[in-house]
């Protein structure tokens, strides 16, 4: 059966979410991305980021897993402030967090077996039989057939196969948090329901919480427990899906209207 279709309403725990952010500031040079962000993602969730392009969605995320410090504020990922932890805590954090890149960020230089491999010989010191092991269980449960695409080069895998694989490496290390950046783009409609297929199986079968970054309006309701939405550099909504479908926040009504996700009711 259609996971999409059979999507539960869950009470999340909001009081003691798993990352959390406090008064984000991020300035590059005399240009302020981030003004004020708090938000928190509940355990278990999958919040979805909405904004302009180049409002500074990605560097929230990337603010998540400690690839930026902060200019102002606090991060807090199970309980550890990433913003001013040491490179050992920061490691340790990194550890349960799986990232999603964009583009997949294979290695050209490696085939896929040893792209998802790499954060196993990187972290931990396994045989390579039980590398194996997981390698193959890992591309299996992204969809994949294993066998075949792990002997493949990077440039080998359609647009579709790259984010799968890349997926694959993402959880290969079982985190409690993957982030998505714009895991949709670039797929054609077919591809982009299949990858937030997947990401929902993810969520159901290892109890993850997800953060997605995407402009993918149509995915983003199939797939979200919670919305915010980034403007100007602060969140000036965050809710659960239905609540947030019906805002009565003017910018996220006007975004709404124009991604044809409604009807949106205005008042006189």
């Amino acid at each position: 059966m259609d996971i999409l279709e059979t999507k539960e309403k869950i009470i999340f725990d909001e009081k003691n979410p798993l990352v959390e952010i406090k008064h984000l500031q991020k300035v590059f040079g005399t240009k302020e991305v981030l003004a004020d962000v708090n938000i928190i993602f509940p355990k278990g969730s999958t919040t979805v980021i909405l904004g302009l392009s180049g409002g500074g969605k990605s560097t929230i995320i990337k603010h998540i897993v400690g690839l930026m410090k902060p200019t102002s504020g606090e991060i807090f990922v199970d309980g550890v402030n990433v913003a001013t932890c040491s490179e050992h805590e920061l490691r340790g954090v990194r550890k349960n967090i799986g990232y999603l890149f964009q583009d997949g960020a294979m290695f050209d230089s490696m085939n896929i077996f040893d792209n998802v491999a790499f954060p196993l010989r990187e972290h931990f010191k396994l045989s390579e039989k039980e590398i194996e092991e997981k390698v193959m269980h890992m591309l299996s449960i992204t969809g994949l057939d294993a066998k075949r695409v792990a002997k493949l080069s990077p440039n080998e895998l359609s647009g579709g196969m790259r984010k799968r694989a890349g997926l694959a490496r993402a959880i290969i290390m079982e985190p409690k948090i993957i982030l998505y950046d714009e895991p949709t783009s670039g797929l054609d409609p077919i591809t982009s329901d299949l990858i937030t297929q997947l990401i929902l199986k993810l969520q159901k079968e290892l109890g993850v919480t997800s953060v997605l970054i995407t402009h993918d309006m149509k995915e983003s309701f199939k797939s979200a427990d919670y919305l915010a939405f980034l403007f100007d550099g602060k969140i000036i909504e965050w809710a659960d899906n239905e609540s947030f479908k019906n805002t009565k926040n003017p910018y996220v009504r006007q975004l709404l209207n124009g991604s044809g996700v409604g009807p949106i009711q205005f008042s006189d």
